[in-house]
């Protein structure tokens, strides 16, 4: 079985949540495994909401981990107060692990080679990538990364412009920073999915209004779904394979400036990124993600 480690800004919006359900359909289904999760954007509610919408699923058990510095990206949560009071394991911030270590933890636990997904901002992965060997493990974070990570999926840039320009590595100096040495640093291949990408799938709006997950989307405002980001990002992880997935891929080497979060791309055949782009219109990944969520 397949076995995960997520990253996400469980933040001011909602396409977190409906990936959240992706990862969670396909767990209770016994397909893959999710590790842990690290929260890369602190806000009041963040580990009780989602330790809240994770019992609402059904899972009880999943670790969850924060960066309880990163309190500098802005915006007033919409939906997190109401899920938050599902909590059960974890009713504060400070009852989660400390991300970095959590998957440093994780990575040192595993038998076997993890996948990485990434669907938030990326310094928590480019801490674990510069950390320093611990009491957890002896491994310097790139060697622990290279030992056991077989793959990193992200969400984050805008291929479709070079440079592109994208939430993700250029909300605030923090995040450019953190993409410059993800690009750098990270020794595993990495495929990327750009704004470009999921910003006119619009998926959620026809789940069952009784749904905590369609509560979830109108307290944010997206009573008719919101675009797909982040759930097609994780359905691609899932899946594991670009093309079975519907998309074609461009290889290279991908690079950030560290002060602007731009993002640029240079096509290489045998280079260690990948972005994807659609094979097939906008229906075909909408309509694939609203039947796994519903």
């Amino acid at each position: 079985m397949r076995k995960f480690i997520l990253g996400t800004d469980w933040w001011t919006d909602c396409d977190d949540a409906v990936a959240m359900r992706v990862l969670s359909q396909f767990i209770k289904q016994n397909k893959i495994e999710l590790l842990g999760v690290g929260i890369n954007a602190c806000m009041e509610y963040s580990v009780s909401s989602l330790d809240g919408f994770f019992q609402s699923e059904g899972l009880t058990d999943i670790p969850l981990g924060i960066d309880l510095e990163a309190t500098d990206y802005g915006g007033n949560p919409p939906y997190q107060k109401r899920l938050a009071d599902y909590a059960v394991k974890y009713k504060c911030n400070e009852d989660a692990e400390d991300a970095v270590k959590l998957y440093r933890r994780l990575l040192a636990q595993a038998q076997e080679k993890v996948e990485i997904i990434e669907i938030g901002f990326l310094q928590v992965m480019s801490a674990v990538l510069e950390s320093e060997p611990d009491d957890i493990s002896p491994l310097k974070g790139i060697d622990l990364v290279k030992d056991k990570v077989s793959k990193i999926w992200v969400m984050a840039g805008k291929w479709d412009e070079n440079p592109g320009k994208e939430h993700n590595f250029n909300r605030n100096q923090r995040s450019s920073n953190a993409g410059y040495v993800f690009c750098e640093k990270c020794p595993v291949p990495v495929t990327f999915l750009g704004w470009e990408v999921g910003a006119s799938v619009i998926t959620g709006g026809e789940l069952s209004h009784n749904d905590h997950l369609y509560t979830a989307l109108c307290d944010h405002g997206s009573h008719n779904g919101r675009s797909s980001w982040d759930p097609m990002l994780v359905l691609l992880a899932i899946i594991g394979d670009e093309q079975q997935a519907g998309y074609d891929t461009v290889c290279g080497r991908a690079t950030v400036d560290a002060t602007t979060g731009e993002n640029y791309f240079e096509p290489c055949e045998n280079g260690p990124h990948k972005y994807v782009k659609k094979k097939f219109d906008d229906e075909y990944y909408k309509d694939m993600i609203n039947k796994i969520i519903a």
